[in-house]
């Protein structure tokens, strides 16, 4: 009986192990999760990327972003893409051309 005892602590502690692991990844993927623009602030957010850029149409929004705290992703008339980071009071910080490299 001892030894079932033993192997049976074994397993649940492997599995206890386990799934930590997986909640640790989980977590660490949740992380990554871009937080979109929403209510007034994205209307507010839009307006202030479009009017900077001189138009285009706004294809990704992100609140919280690591080099701001708005950014919205703009594709301009020719296909060309813009990320315009603002500040909280929708004031442009700076603005970056997306390169894509097809990867």
């Amino acid at each position: 009986m001892r030894r079932r005892t033993r192997w049976i602590i074994g397993a649940v502690a492997a599995g206890v192990v386990a799934s930590g692991a997986v909640s640790g990844v989980a977590i660490a993927a949740a992380g990554e999760v871009d937080t979109p623009i929403t209510g007034d602030a994205l209307a507010k957010a839009e307006a202030a990327a479009l009017a900077h850029t001189g138009g285009g149409k706004v294809t990704g929004t992100e609140a919280g972003d690591e080099d701001s705290y708005y950014e919205v992703e703009v594709t301009l008339p020719d296909g060309g893409q813009v990320d315009v980071q603002l500040d909280e009071a929708f004031v442009v910080v700076s603005q970056k051309a997306d390169q894509d490299t097809g990867e």
